[in-house]
């Protein structure tokens, strides 16, 4: 009897604070390509942030209790364990289930500089890589580098009624 691949979501970050936009892209990424459940993959520091201004336990304890009510959602800390904080080093330690057919989320910021991410073509070759507008980004995303050369095939631009928020605007407050 063959074995059907459970389809699962990565949206990885520092998540320095998590909030309602990253549980709406998850919302919509698990309706519109039925996934299973969607891990929120938080790393200790973004290679291409400063600092973050929350310690790691507590954007943990708060993602958790932001996510308390949507079980698809789990809330995971991958850095200690692969000993890595690169996407493809945690893409390729969750390869290792066969049985796991993998999506990596991000917001169209993310894709204007994906080509600088190590290893960004394998990445796409390991899994679909769904990207979702945000504010302001859409024109720049879709004239990327990336988004010309990957396969449009491993690749998804999802249109989407976006919430207007994001994690450095809620830092200034």
């Amino acid at each position: 009897m063959k074995s059907k691949k459970k389809k699962i979501g990565i949206l990885g970050g520092t998540f320095d604070p998590a909030h309602t936009g990253h549980l709406s892209i998850s919302e919509k990424a698990k309706k519109k390509f039925n996934l299973k459940y969607i891990i929120w993959a938080i790393t200790k520091k973004s290679p291409f942030k400063k600092k973050s201004n929350t310690n790691l336990t507590q954007r943990i304890k708060f993602a958790k209790k932001l996510t308390n009510s949507k079980k698809f959602i789990k809330i995971k800390f991958y850095e200690d364990k692969i000993k890595s904080n690169k996407t493809i080093d945690l893409i390729n330690h969750l390869s290792k289930n066969k049985f796991l057919d993998i999506n990596f989320i991000m917001g169209a910021d993310n894709l204007i500089n994906f080509h600088k991410w190590y290893k960004w073509r394998l990445i796409s070759k390991k899994c679909t890589i769904l990207v979702f507008d945000r504010y302001g980004y859409k024109s720049k995303s879709l004239k990327s580098i990336t988004f010309k050369h990957l396969n449009q095939k491993n690749l998804k631009f999802i249109n989407f009624k976006k919430v207007n928020i994001s994690s450095s605007q809620l830092r200034k407050i």
